[in-house]
């Protein structure tokens, strides 16, 4: 079966869908325990009657995300000078408040 694209453009735009490609290089879908990941995506947006949706063709890939921060050395150092704690402690107080340091330091300021 041949796909004539003008006569479904045509059709399409009698039915009132306006549709766009979009030049996109590639598409990320965030998850929250992974995001999926499409390179090379064919990208359409359609409008039908005012509700836009999108098209996305290509080849996914799953890449599982981690749940705790990446922490640098030096703001482990940072946290432990400014609350008066253990570098360990520091460690702990930076992953428990998900690599916000100010809040490590109020966390362990407080406790």
């Amino acid at each position: 079966m041949k796909f004539d694209a003008k006569a479904m453009a045509k059709a399409m735009q009698r039915m009132g869908m306006q549709q766009q490609e979009v030049d996109a290089v590639e598409v990320i879908v965030r998850c929250e325990d992974k995001d999926i990941i499409i390179a090379n995506p064919q990208v359409s947006k359609v409008n039908m009657m005012g509700q836009e949706t999108w098209q996305v063709i290509g080849n996914a890939v799953e890449r599982s995300r981690s749940s705790e921060p990446d922490i640098k050395d030096e703001d482990v150092q940072t946290v432990a000078e400014q609350a008066g704690k253990s570098r360990e402690e520091a460690e702990q107080a930076i992953k428990a408040a998900k690599g916000d340091l100010a809040q490590a330091i109020l966390n362990l300021s407080e406790s």
